[in-house]
């Protein structure tokens, strides 16, 4: 499949392995670096739709953060509200145990787990969450449907929101962007640029 992505697309993916990365935690590549990565490449057809949309990369980049980080523990505004339904006060629980434990007590790190064997031990999904890894699918599957001979940044993106369930969705709906929307726009300057 890899053979198929143009040289842009390939980088998008070497970035947003980057993305994951950059907090200097060995975490899978999720849907949202993928969607950091195409808005950084600011001269793809992708980054240009999503723009238009109104998508900017400092605000999905911030709210990226507030999904991955909100909480000290991984909940984000929908876990919050989620548990909020079922009268569970998050920002209440985590007050108390930083009251009880100190600051930042739900950031510290788990112990590394013990190594057997000698061997070392990875993330047994690879580098690519299991959603990442169907964007990458479906956006081959986007190429073919289009009958398009190669896979670009447009067509990750396409992968992005036919998967529409992973981070990179949520915080498009959140920034106000229609997931439908966008895709009329991608497929209609796919149209203009050929």
């Amino acid at each position: 499949m890899f053979e198929r992505f143009t040289d842009r697309a390939r980088e998008i993916v070497r970035r947003a392995r980057d993305e994951a990365r950059s907090d200097g935690q060995q975490r899978p590549v999720g849907t949202e670096h993928l969607l950091l990565a195409l808005l950084a490449d600011e001269a793809s057809l992708a980054s240009r739709v999503l723009v238009e949309a109104g998508a900017t990369a400092d605000d999905l980049r911030a709210r990226v953060r507030r999904h991955t980080e909100a909480g000290g523990a991984g909940f984000g505004d929908a876990d919050a509200a989620a548990l909020r339904e079922i009268g569970i006060d998050l920002a209440a629980i985590v007050a108390r145990v930083e009251e009880a434990f100190g600051p930042d007590a739900l950031r510290e790190a788990l112990p590394e787990p013990r190594r057997r064997w000698g061997r070392r031990r990875r993330h047994s999904g690879g580098p690519f969450s299991p959603r990442s890894k169907k964007v990458l699918e479906l956006s081959l599957r986007e190429a073919i449907r289009l009958r398009h001979n190669h896979i670009g940044s447009e067509h990750i993106l396409l992968g992005l929101l036919r998967e529409g369930h992973g981070l990179a969705a949520l915080v498009l709906t959140e920034a106000g962007v229609d997931l439908d929307d966008l895709r009329r726009r991608v497929e209609a300057a796919l149209r203009t640029a050929a």
